[in-house]
Order: C-alpha cells, then structure tokens, then sequence
C-alpha cells in the first residue's frame, strides 16, 4: 500500500472516531482536530475558552505535531501551566495541499503514539 494511501485510510478513520466521539457524528475538519489537540495538550479538561485562547490552543497543538520533525522543541509551562515552545527551524514554504498533507501525517502519527487507533 502506498504511503498517500495508508495516510487517507488512516486519517479517514481517525475522523469518524473523533467525529463520532466530539461531534455527535458530523464530520470534522482539520482545524477542529488541531484545536482538540490543544485542549488534549493543555490538560484542563472540559472549559470554556476565549477566541484568542482558542487561537494559542491551535497554536499549542501544532508546536506538539510539528515537534517530531524537528520544528519546535518544548519550552516551560507558564504560570497558568500553559504549554510554550521555542522554535528550531524554521518551518519550509510548503503549497496549501503539501501543510494539508503534513499536518494529517503529524496528526495520525499523534494518535498513533497515544495508541488511539
């Protein structure tokens, strides 16, 4: 099976359990399972978040994906034990179908690590 192949199944089941599970059902897109990383992340449990909260969750939850490939690396935790990151390297200039392509790869290998699947 090819790897394009493998990442579609993959992401495409890991969108219905996620779905089914925080969406009563209806269908997730990327930004809504980047957001739910950064919850997973932040590890407050249930609450209610502000739009700029919401905004550093994402941004959380995509310093934690893209830290495997060398992007990021943790820093400390805040007072509010809000997770911060430095940043390694620069991220690549990548097309919009490429970062789709390496955010779904970053975020199946995610769930893969926290056996999800």
């Amino acid at each position: 099976m090819s790897k394009n192949r493998a990442l579609k199944e993959k992401w495409e089941v890991l969108v219905e359990k996620l779905s089914n599970q925080f969406a009563d059902g209806d269908a997730l897109d990327l930004d809504s399972i980047i957001y739910l990383i950064g919850i997973q992340e932040l590890g407050k449990g249930h609450a209610t978040f502000k739009k700029d909260e919401k905004v550093n969750l994402m941004h959380i939850a995509i310093c934690k994906l893209l830290e495997p490939y060398g992007y990021y690396e943790f820093d400390y935790y805040d007072t509010d034990g809000w997770p911060h990151y430095k940043i390694l390297t620069d991220l690549p200039h990548l097309k919009a179908g490429e970062q789709t392509v390496l955010m779904k790869e970053a975020i199946v290998s995610y769930f893969e690590n926290i056996q999800f699947f």
